[in-house]
């Protein structure tokens, strides 16, 4: 009897194993050069949390850092406090491993001025948490800071200073501004005290990047903040010119503009229309700094309009360009257009058009060619509004195709769209699923020590297509940032990609969708690549990470908006099972939001 009963306790032992196992893991990978992974799975799957308390500032003496934590599955093992001067790297300042946790820090030990603290709790598993940061000022002595101005400055702007430890001296205290890198100073502001709050006009200076400190006199001794680098003053306005959309205008059009800003870079292209003698505009669409965008024209009545394009850069400064007039839009003839499926075509596909007619619409054929070759293949016939067809592409093969929409009208007339050409077929079983980034830096926002770029690949990645001879694990490597003008891709096109010895590697390129880098610069970080197993959905998947590390090179980050980032994978890439990585770009998923 006690044999049967085991039996059954293993029996139910094993079928437990074999169904409970949960969709994602954090298990770790390990490549070899051989199509054989080895995966070790975690002790439990669920990473520990910790937030570190904010002790105040200014922070003078020996102080004490206290941060929670809590893990539901294998307990806190230990909690690591750390700091990070300005300009400085990351230091371990104590780890504990009892709650309450808490490290006593000598402030006296280190040098005066902005300190980043953060703290990380490890549990039982060695899972760890994300790094909780606060900022923080360290002022044992006599201590001038300067509160950050901002990376963009246009018209006339706050400034403040303060200085600490000043006891019953007699101080002045003044900002002052210098050409970014020119040592060449001037006073922005003074007054008398340790604080100071002005106002600076800064369009009586040239619009260009600038220095800032500040600076307390008490007697014949100077003490000097650190220095705020590469803050941008613009006032100088875009340019823009808007493209004739010409006459009569049917449909969807395109509208179109030149725009340049030579200052702190543009964000937006606004086109605008009004009826003709009316001097009220109303917005048509939005476009970035690539100044083109659709408007779907019956939108509006039938009558004679004028276009025009309003610019606007970083700083907030705005052109109008010269009004194009006498436009007619006339929607009362049959009009179709097909639209857009995107650049890069996968599994099935809705394939949309658009089309209006007086005379009433019979029916609408969405069509396909190789592109360029102008031999047309109907994908469906549609009858009602909204005219759509869904396209398997698993049945075409592989490559650049054009589509177009035939319209036939109640007088029995057809009209053709024009062409969407070179829209790219790719149904490659290995891609890109997902791109994000982590804070793990002092700033929010902005590109720093201690951030993260994750790239997700819906298969295993074979890492020797990545780098000869690597494995997954830490691979030592740089991260480079540059800003989108240096590559033709506009104020809006800032991209990462990682290099290697000077070489870049073949992961893509990811466009940050935002200001992330200052005009014309490029910033490289040192960096470390690693490459981790999971599942997503029940299937296989890679996660290659790159942890930034200090400034190897160059300068110009600066806080972006929030935006989707956009990563273009490499067809080099290869996963364990030799298919070459498909290049369809893949967008952030989540909520929008500030990156890294």
């Amino acid at each position: 009897m006690n044999r049967i009963v085991l039996l059954l306790a293993l029996l139910v032992a094993g079928l437990l194993g074999t169904f409970a196992m949960p969709a994602t893991s954090g298990a770790t990978y390990v490549a070899a050069s051989s199509a054989t992974a080895a995966v070790r799975a975690a002790a439990d799957w669920t990473a520990p949390t910790a937030t570190l308390a904010d002790p105040g500032s200014p922070l003078k003496g020996t102080v004490t850092l206290t941060a929670s934590a809590s893990d539901g599955e294998s307990g806190i093992a230990s909690v690591t406090f750390e700091g990070l001067p300005a300009g400085g790297s990351w230091s371990t300042l104590c780890t504990d491993t009892t709650a309450p946790y808490s490290c006593s820090w000598n402030t006296t030990a280190v040098a005066d001025g902005s300190w980043a603290l953060r703290s990380r709790a490890t549990d039982g598993s060695g899972l760890v948490s994300t790094w909780s940061t606060v900022s923080v000022v360290v002022a044992n002595n006599l201590l001038v800071v300067l509160d950050n101005p901002g990376d963009t400055l246009r018209g006339t702007v706050p400034l403040s200073a303060h200085v600490y430890n000043a006891g019953l001296l007699s101080l002045t205290l003044r900002i002052d501004y210098s050409a970014a890198g020119a040592d060449n100073w001037r006073t922005a502001c003074s007054g008398v005290g340790t604080a100071l709050s002005c106002s600076w006009a800064t369009t009586a200076v040239t619009s260009q990047d600038y220095d800032l400190r500040a600076v307390a006199v008490v007697g014949v001794t100077t003490y000097t903040s650190a220095v705020w680098t590469d803050v941008t003053v613009d006032n100088v306005a875009p340019t823009v010119t808007m493209t004739d959309p010409g006459t009569p205008l049917r449909g969807t059009v395109t509208l179109a503009a030149t725009a340049s800003d030579s200052g702190s870079g543009l964000t937006s292209v606004t086109f605008q229309y009004a009826v003709s003698g009316s001097s009220t505009w109303t917005t048509a669409c939005v476009a970035g700094d690539t100044a083109t965008c659709r408007w779907t024209s019956t939108a509006v009545a039938d009558g004679t309009y004028s276009f025009r394009a309003v610019a606007a850069d970083l700083a907030g400064n705005t052109a109008t360009s010269a009004a194009i007039s006498s436009r007619v839009v006339d929607n009362t003839v049959t009009s179709v257009s097909v639209e857009d499926p995107g650049s890069y075509l996968t599994g099935t596909v809705t394939v949309a058009a658009t089309a209006s007619s007086t005379g009433g619409i019979v029916n609408v054929r969405i069509q396909r060619s190789p592109a360029g070759t102008g031999t047309w293949t109907d994908l469906c016939t549609d009858t009602t509004a909204p005219y759509s067809c869904s396209w398997d592409t698993t049945a075409v093969a592989d490559g650049l195709y054009d589509l177009r929409a035939v319209a036939l009208d109640g007088r029995a007339a057809t009209t053709i769209s024009a062409l969407v050409t070179g829209r790219r077929v790719d149904n490659s079983p290995f891609r890109a699923l997902d791109v994000q980034s982590v804070n793990g830096g002092a700033t929010a926002g902005k590109i720093d020590a201690g951030d993260q770029l994750l790239l997700t690949y819906g298969g295993t990645l074979q890492t020797t297509s990545i780098s000869a001879g690597w494995t997954g694990g830490s691979l030592a490597v740089q991260l480079r940032a540059r800003d989108g003008n240096l590559l033709g891709l506009g104020n809006t096109g800032d991209t990462l990609d990682v290099l290697r010895s000077g070489t870049v590697l073949p992961l893509g390129s990811v466009n940050m969708k935002q200001e992330y880098v200052k005009t014309s610069k490029t910033e490289t970080f040192n960096a470390t690549l690693t490459a981790t197993a999971t599942t997503v959905n029940g299937a296989p998947a890679t996660v290659v990470t790159v942890t930034v590390g200090t400034v190897a090179s160059g300068t110009g980050a600066r806080g972006g908006n929030p935006s989707s980032m956009v990563w273009t994978p490499s067809a080099t890439a290869t996963s364990t099972t030799g298919h070459a990585c498909a290049i369809t770009p893949v967008t952030e998923t989540g909520a929008i939001d500030r990156d890294f």
